[in-house]
């Protein structure tokens, strides 16, 4: 079943429609209804490119949120073989918001680690909605770890509405945790890309995002804070995230201009949901892309560009 938000309640009406026509068709052969069928089919297409074609960036959150769009596990499935996944962070517990291992991306050994949303009301409960706790930090800790103990590059794929605010992740050292991960990223010696597949919350994405090479799907979203979460503390007022998300600068276009994004990675038209096959051979041929960038590089040379990187950015203001 399709979920449509809720800038596309129009182009429902008309999909919805169309789907009705060829349903009475089927019910009764002599009804020959193709061609209006069709027509709508036309109508709903030119409207979805006129909705996709100027997305706000509040749309924009919107579709990064999606409920169809892919996933973190669906990334894997589909990009990598030999997966080996890896539990635990070998002090507290496996937090199940973050998964990783090992696995071939096209007969290369790597790292990935990635954070899971996951797909229905059960899974999304397991994964805690993709928000991680301090042991998912400490796990991706050690999996980076290992990646630069056996040379093996690192994948990261960021999706996270931020890490979880919750009582026991606050006692359990949370930022700690954050900040000990994002130094992992600058300290390794083997190359470290990522992609930002849907929402890149926080520190939490930062944490897996201190990257080599970042590319961020056309419609993904990367901020320092959600657009509700910064409407409620300048306005006091959450249903103000429209002007929010204006003001973070949160889009892929916004922040490759800025510098903070390096690759932007097309998605189908309506959005990655839409044509998921599409959506995820394009991010396998953007991981091979930015391997191959820095895959001759050595490891001080790699640690020294990736600091580098990190110390500039903000140096092209925000008049970019």
């Amino acid at each position: 079943m399709t979920h449509y938000l809720d800038f596309e309640k129009p182009l429902a009406e008309i999909e919805g429609k169309a789907e009705e026509l060829r349903a009475i068709a089927r019910q009764s052969e002599e009804m020959d209804v193709e061609d209006e069928a069709k027509a709508l089919d036309r109508k709903a297409d030119t409207l979805l490119k006129e909705l996709y074609s100027s997305l706000t960036p509040w749309r924009k959150c919107q579709v990064a949120r999606h409920p169809n769009r892919p996933h973190c596990q669906d990334y894997i499935d589909a990009l990598f073989t030999e997966y080996t996944p890896l539990a635990g962070d070998r002090n507290f517990a496996d937090d199940h918001a973050v998964m990783g291992g090992m696995a071939r991306l096209n007969g290369t050994p790597v790292v990935v680690i990635g954070q899971e949303k996951g797909h229905d009301t059960k899974t999304r409960i397991e994964r805690n909605f993709g928000m991680a706790r301090p042991e998912g930090y400490r796990k991706a800790i050690r999996l980076m770890e290992l990646a630069d103990k056996f040379n093996m590059p690192v994948v990261t794929l960021v999706d996270t509405p931020g890490a979880y605010p919750g009582k026991g992740a606050e006692e359990r050292g949370q930022s700690e945790a954050i900040a000990r991960s994002t130094e992992k990223c600058l300290q390794i010696g083997v190359p470290l890309v990522s992609v930002v597949i849907g929402e890149g919350g926080s520190g939490g994405a930062v944490a897996f995002a201190t990257a080599d090479r970042v590319a961020m799907l056309e419609h993904s979203v990367y901020s320092v804070i959600s657009p509700e979460g910064c409407a409620s503390i300048l306005w006091k007022d959450a249903e103000k995230m429209r002007e929010a998300a204006e003001a973070l600068r949160l889009t892929a276009q916004d922040l490759h201009k800025l510098g903070i994004c390096d690759r932007i990675i097309s998605e189908p038209m309506g959005g990655a949901h839409r044509d998921r096959e599409h959506t995820l051979a394009s991010v396998g041929r953007m991981l091979e892309q930015m391997l191959a960038d820095v895959s001759g590089l050595s490891a001080n040379e790699l640690v020294a560009q990736r600091r580098k990187k990190f110390l500039d950015m903000g140096s092209k203001g925000l008049a970019a």
